[in-house]
């Protein structure tokens, strides 16, 4: 592969016109596509093969007027102190509401709380449904106008449900990221010129894969969050894997060699090990649909073609830009600030930090691999009370109008009208289904847990039949998902008796089985993503026991991060300081995502420290200096890398969005601990511990497996072969 890479390299550095013009005619293409393309996105919890989107599915071909697709709103009506809304001046407002809420765009149906029943036992408050023929009506200002009449007569009107739920918009919070990424680059390279270079090829890949993703919503169901997922990710890794090229084509070049033969040196070396750790993410990333889920397939693909973009472009437009550049790049220098060789072992002579620190891990390998996992451990603890669920309204912050509006229901109805289910009766091959209607009643009415449970409403046909149960308990209640067990459990007998077939569905149901399904996949994910990175690291390490460390070591970073993320936003700790305003539950898909996303990343500080470990190893020396040189080699430039990733992330968690704070915050965490507690000091005291051993690698494997020489090593001994294999007199700046 290597040698392929330093052809490619070259060949990009001399044609560097026509690739600028293929990637620049590519981010035009994409940019126009999307222009005419775009379409709306669809936050959808589509679960194919589980009970509750198959009564779903029944409701909407037999009974639609009881499984609408439209958007629903719930309008929420409280008296004044001491008054009723049956008062005729509180009743006219009402109903004065009512009429401006059936003139709302997309409305097609509201609901009169007093014809309805659904004004509470006391008459002091009161709910209208308003339904929508639309899936995102994007309704809130004409909502908030329409009830205007009722809160210009005193009354308190608060609403929620889907039709109030905006768009997630990507904010500019990751500018923050970009700006910090942008100084570390300056301060690792001492030249502005080095430093723009990652930070414009990661703006084009993230220009082309936005593009592409926009263009697709014509074709495809995309969710609000794709876009933002894949451009956090293209972005971080776009920056990151630029980095690591540069840096070794500034390391070639700072040892005499002209910039054709650098780039393709450095593409040789450093892009092999870009190749495969982009490898090792796209598997990660496109494993996600084996789930079956399809939000989760499309975000993990989305975000996989952002990371296919990124190792590209940093294949191909990077080298044409380093050819742009000239020597250039070895200049451009900043007042107070000298240009460096991040790749140098010293600094100035003396030992850098990065020598010292892993001079001391290696010295003392058992001390520092207890204090690390004991400390790891003790991170985790927290991740043994993961809660996993759909934060609902009433985990809104409390001066949003939705929250407002689940806490009167939940006062004056019960909290279980929040969040009611739907028990869907199959009657077809019934002998009598009105008798197994009402069996289904009696069965449910029995049950602890059940507020109330109205009778069954059949459609025109006399097949199909859904009963409403109100629970005693919210939505989001573990008492609640008991409930819908036992409601499944019980009805079981129905379906015994009379030959019909029962089953539970509504929003809550709905989300308990999300729940349940990305539970149930989470294992086997996790051993088809770990089991083939196992076999790209074997092949980029020809080693049994390193590739074994990496997924031991990125087993501790999840549980440590998984309890970080447990103790900020399911028990609140540090929230305020992070701005965090909804907290009790993490959302269902963020651990088999979060798995996904940073086996992946994490595999590319393993792929890029260790390589340069194997690389002197491989050379001639000793294991544990093997360890220290190529610690000393590539620190600088994995810590660079690693705080221009956690740093991108960390501004996408100011977003304001739940699912996207809890994700960055999770990515930022993990990479912290990885790249600075695993991969910088966990991983060289195990190599040092186990010295030759860890590079070991049975002979009948070795003869089987092909040799990829990431590491560059045949490329180099071929290319500094005297006479035999000359290289090229031309040069190209």
């Amino acid at each position: 592969m290597s040698t392929y890479l330093y052809r490619l390299g070259r060949f990009a550095f001399r044609r560097r016109r026509i690739v600028a013009l293929f990637w620049v005619g590519l981010l035009v293409l994409m940019s126009i596509g999307a222009a005419n393309l775009a379409e709306e996105t669809t936050d959808s919890f589509d679960i194919p093969g589980t009970e509750s989107m198959a009564a779903l599915r029944l409701l909407e071909e037999r009974f639609p007027e009881a499984a609408s697709d439209g958007a629903t709103a719930r309008v929420v009506f409280v008296a004044p102190a001491g008054e009723t809304l049956t008062q005729p001046a509180n009743q006219e407002a009402v109903s004065a509401t009512l009429a401006e809420l059936e003139q709302v765009p997309d409305v097609v149906g509201v609901t009169d709380p007093f014809a309805a029943g659904t004004v509470s036992a006391d008459e002091t408050a009161g709910f209208a449904q308003v339904e929508f023929d639309v899936a995102i009506p994007a309704a809130n200002e004409e909502l908030t106008v329409a009830v205007e009449p009722a809160r210009e007569a005193g009354l308190t009107v608060e609403m929620a449900g889907d039709a109030l739920v905006e768009e997630f918009e990507q904010s500019a919070a990751e500018l923050i990221g970009l700006g910090v990424a942008a100084i570390v680059l300056i301060i690792t390279f001492g030249s502005f010129v080095a430093a723009g270079l990652p930070l414009l090829n990661a703006i084009i890949g993230i220009g082309v894969t936005i593009g592409a993703v926009t263009a697709a919503t014509s074709f495809v169901n995309i969710s609000s969050f794709t876009p933002t997922l894949a451009t956090m990710l293209g972005l971080a890794l776009a920056i990151d894997y630029s980095l690591f090229i540069v840096s070794r084509y500034r390391h070639e070049r700072s040892r005499g060699r002209d910039g054709e033969q650098a780039m393709g040196r450095a593409l040789g070396t450093a892009g092999s090990a870009v190749v495969f750790a982009g490898l090792t993410v796209v598997i990660a990333l496109t494993g996600l649909s084996v789930v079956g889920i399809p939000l989760l397939t499309e975000m993990g693909l989305a975000a996989a073609l952002a990371v296919a973009l990124s190792v590209l472009i940093a294949l191909t437009m990077l080298p044409a830009m380093c050819g742009f550049a000239g020597k250039r790049i070895l200049g451009g220098r900043i007042p107070g600030l000298r240009a460096r060789d991040p790749e140098a072992a010293t600094a100035a002579g003396r030992a850098s930090l990065g020598t010292r620190w892993v001079r001391m891990v290696t010295r003392r390998p058992v001390p520092v691999v207890l204090v690390v996992g004991l400390a790891m451990l003790v991170l985790a603890v927290p991740a043994l009370s993961l809660r996993l669920g759909i934060p609902d309204e009433g985990s809104m912050p409390p001066d949003t109008t939705q929250r407002q509006a689940y806490d009167l229901i939940a006062e004056h109805f019960g909290p279980g009208l929040n969040g009611p289910l739907l028990v869907v009766l199959d009657a077809n091959r019934a002998a009598d289904p009105q008798a197994a209607g009402q069996q289904v009643v009696d069965a449910v009415s029995g049950l602890p847990g059940v507020a109330s449970v109205a009778p069954a409403q059949f459609n025109e046909a006399g097949d199909t039949a859904v009963v409403n149960v109100v629970p005693t308990t919210g939505p989001s209640a573990v008492a609640t998902e008991d409930l819908v067990g036992q409601i499944r459990d019980r009805t079981g007998q129905v379906e015994q008796d009379t030959g019909a077939a029962v089953s539970v569905t509504g929003s809550t149901a709905i989300i308990i089985d999300f729940t349940g399904k990305l539970g149930a996949a989470l294992l086997p994910y996790l051993g088809l993503v770990v089991g083939l990175s196992f076999v790209l690291l074997i092949l980029v390490f020809r080693s049994i026991l390193v590739p074994l460390k990496a997924a031991l070591g990125f087993l501790l970073t999840m549980g440590a991060t998984f309890g970080a993320v447990v103790a900020v936003f399911q028990w609140g700790w540090a929230s305020g300081l992070l701005a965090v305003e909804q907290t009790g539950l993490i959302i269902s898909f963020l651990p088999i995502f979060l798995i996904g996303v940073v086996f992946g990343l994490a595999m590319d500080y393993q792929v890029f420290l260790v390589t340069r470990m194997r690389e002197e190893y491989v050379h001639g020396a000793a294991p544990v200096p093997a360890v220290v040189t190529g610690f000393q080699h590539g620190s600088r430039v994995v810590t660079a890398a690693a705080i221009i990733m956690i740093s991108v992330f960390a501004g996408f968690a100011l977003s304001g969005d739940d699912f996207i704070m809890q994700v960055a915050f999770a990515l930022a965490t993990a990479i912290a601990l990885d790249a600075f507690v695993v991969r910088m000091t966990l991983v060289p005291a195990v190599l040092a511990l186990l010295r030759r051993s860890a590079w070991w690698l049975p002979r009948w494997l070795d003869r089987l497996l092909p040799n990829v020489d990431v590491e560059g090593d045949k490329l180099r001994r071929a290319l500094d072969r005297p006479a035999a294999a000359p290289e090229p007199a031309t040069a190209h700046r």
